[in-house]
């Protein structure tokens, strides 16, 4: 009898131990230590990653996620992306305004990328990603006094960030996010269904036909045929051909998606307004509901094989448990 009920205390034990272990899986809400809006995450390690968001808040993490140590920066722009591309040089850019770091943020320097005087207006900054050492874009937007959008704005740069020249595009439209595939291929997208496409690194775009009139806040090609873009009134855009066509995917989802990353292939996610969180495993041709546990918008996702993470208004800050 002595032995039977240490077996089953054992039982109990190990499946109580398997009801918590599975409890814990999926989307669950981490401590970021601020109010402030999280628009952007990056992780270039798998233990060390940075959020970013209004105000200037700035803040990063060795333990993955367990706790996050503010930076000072001495900037009060809203930060809008974050963005290594190795583990010791990354870049952040926060409205008219652009901080570069070589040695894994232990130090940021700020970084003139182009004067207001040069963009008749006041430049607005939204997105940089890098293709390489030296070859880098940024976009965004050029405002008048009032803040509403004059013109379209895409700089490149050949040196690493220290100096950046400006690309003629053809809409006049505010661009939200690019990405690079090897260092030829550039997509962008913007406001009123825009994507813009360059297979020379940036020197000259054109424009994709979407179909689409909603804004399209975010791009992430898998490689130089298989891409993907989300946007406003539930946007979902995918191409298997570089952009030549796209398709929409039609979801039940009606709600503005702010982000859309593949941890691989086939496995992909969405975020958006009202604590939406939409997971993919064909590729993104489907797409079905995770539970985020909460209803303030998300505008931010990381995600690859091994960490994943979403931020979002008041200091939302969710990690992906596999």
């Amino acid at each position: 009898m002595q032995s039977i009920s240490r077996r089953a205390v054992l039982i109990l034990t190990i499946l109580a131990f398997s009801g918590a272990v599975a409890a814990q899986q999926g989307w669950q809400p981490r401590v970021s230590g601020t109010t402030e809006d999280l628009v952007s995450v990056y992780f270039a390690e798998n233990d060390k990653g940075w959020i970013a968001g209004d105000n200037g808040f700035l803040a990063h993490t060795t333990n993955r996620g367990a706790t996050w140590t503010k930076v000072e920066l001495g900037t009060s722009e809203n930060i809008n992306e974050i963005y290594f591309r190795n583990e010791k040089n990354g870049y952040l850019v926060a409205g008219k305004e652009m901080f570069q770091t070589d040695d894994a943020g232990t130090s940021w320097r700020k970084v003139s990328l182009y004067r207001e005087v040069e963009a008749k207006g006041t430049p607005e900054f939204l997105s940089i990603k890098f293709a390489d050492r030296r070859r880098g874009i940024a976009v965004g937007s050029i405002l008048n006094s009032r803040g509403s959008v004059i013109d379209s704005l895409v700089l490149r740069t050949e040196d690493g960030g220290e100096s950046w020249q400006r690309v003629p595009v053809p809409p006049k439209t505010e661009l939200f996010h690019l990405d690079f595939v090897g260092s030829s291929r550039v997509w962008i997208v913007g406001d009123r269904g825009v994507v813009l496409f360059s297979d020379n690194g940036g020197e000259s775009f054109r424009l994709q036909q979407t179909g689409v009139e909603r804004a399209l806040y975010n791009v992430d090609f898998r490689d130089s045929k298989e891409g993907y873009a989300v946007g406003g009134r539930g946007t979902i855009l995918r191409t298997e051909d570089g952009g030549v066509t796209w398709e929409k995917v039609t979801t039940s989802f009606p709600g503005t998606f702010m982000r859309v990353d593949f941890a691989d292939d086939k496995n992909g996610w969405i975020v958006g307004h009202g604590g939406l969180i939409l997971r993919s495993n064909d590729r993104g041709k489907t797409w079905i509901k995770q539970d985020s546990g909460i209803e303030q918008r998300i505008f931010g996702l990381f995600i690859n094989k091994r960490v994943g993470w979403a931020v979002g208004a008041s200091g939302t800050l969710l990690e992906y448990i596999r």
